[in-house]
């Protein structure tokens, strides 16, 4: 009988734990945009944190570059959290130590760089991007004329950009480019080539990063071409060779995501967790332009067309 009592009372110790978290480790959990302030300018960044159990953290972190990092344990007291990841790209050997916060609705804190540089950020919870009915599609709209670059400015201090025969060229590595216009919701069409060797991307709202590289097999699949960066893999590898033309088709509503790859659907309707490395910015909520990426190699992109959502 005393055994029977104990095994039965296992489920209600087990609840009793979950329900004695403090409410603010439940405030914790979630996706957050956040914002890191350099010396000179703010840098998108992005954490998402959850239960694994009945007393671990555990979660996801993108910096301003790269894709999503796992974190394998956030230790947290009170309103406090804090957590170390090792680096990805970074050329030094320190982990990336991150402190923060609980403060209202939002969260503070400051972060260690591998380099041992120290900055502070800030974080909003993620906004969930839900439409209320169906998107009703309007007319496809050209982004490139093929003759200029009207409707397109470069980020960066110079311009290696061309628009030459049709298509919009990028020479060699220099500075990215977007879109004037901004958008909510879309259809995007979208063909590109590539020489061996060379590395892309093709940024939706300027914050998600549909690859575009030359197949090697180095990577992850969520980090290769056709992949929404560092979070979501295409079901399988539909990549022609270097030099050949090619195409995405890509349905964004909300942070659903649909891409058709070379005329086969490799991503259906999966949600985008959050910003991936290279974002313009952390500001979820709002609209953003086509940025193509110009900083990692020769690129070519042509027929650029959209539809928005109504």
């Amino acid at each position: 009988m005393k055994r029977l009592i104990a095994l039965l009372l296992v489920p209600f110790s087990f609840l009793s734990a979950r329900c004695a978290a403090p409410d603010t480790v439940v405030a914790f959990m979630g996706r957050w945009d956040l914002t890191v302030h350099l010396p000179n300018r703010d840098v998108p960044s992005w954490l998402e944190m959850q239960a694994s159990g009945v007393r671990t953290m555990v979660g996801r972190f993108v910096g301003s570059g790269g894709s999503a990092r796992p974190i394998s344990k956030i230790s947290y007291s009170g309103s406090s959290f804090s957590f170390s990841i090792p680096p990805q790209w970074e050329r030094e050997d320190r982990d990336l130590s991150v402190e923060g916060r609980l403060q209202g609705d939002s969260l503070t804190g400051t972060m260690v760089a591998p380099d041992g540089k120290q900055y502070s950020w800030v974080g909003h919870r993620a906004p969930l991007l839900r439409r209320s009915q169906e998107p009703v599609w309007g007319p496809v709209e050209k982004l490139f004329d093929g003759v200029s670059l009207k409707g397109w400015h470069a980020m960066g201090m110079t311009n290696q950009w061309v628009a030459q025969d049709g298509i919009l060229r990028s020479p060699h590595s220099g500075s990215n480019i977007m879109t004037d216009a901004t958008f909510r919701d879309f259809k995007l069409h979208i063909e590109f080539r590539y020489p061996a060797h060379s590395n892309s991307g093709v940024y939706l709202r300027g914050r998600y990063e549909l690859q575009i590289e030359d197949e090697g097999g180095t990577e992850p699949p969520n980090n290769e071409i056709g992949a929404i960066y560092g979070f979501l893999a295409p079901n399988g590898k539909m990549g022609k060779a270097a030099g050949e033309w090619q195409s995405y088709d890509v349905e964004l509503v909300g942070r659903t995501v649909t891409v058709v790859f070379n005329g086969k659907q490799v991503i259906c309707r999966q949600e985008i967790p959050g910003i991936t490395g290279g974002a313009l910015d952390s500001d979820e909520a709002e609209p953003g332009p086509i940025y193509l990426q110009g900083d990692h190699g020769p690129v070519e992109f042509r027929n650029v067309t959209v539809q928005r959502a109504r």
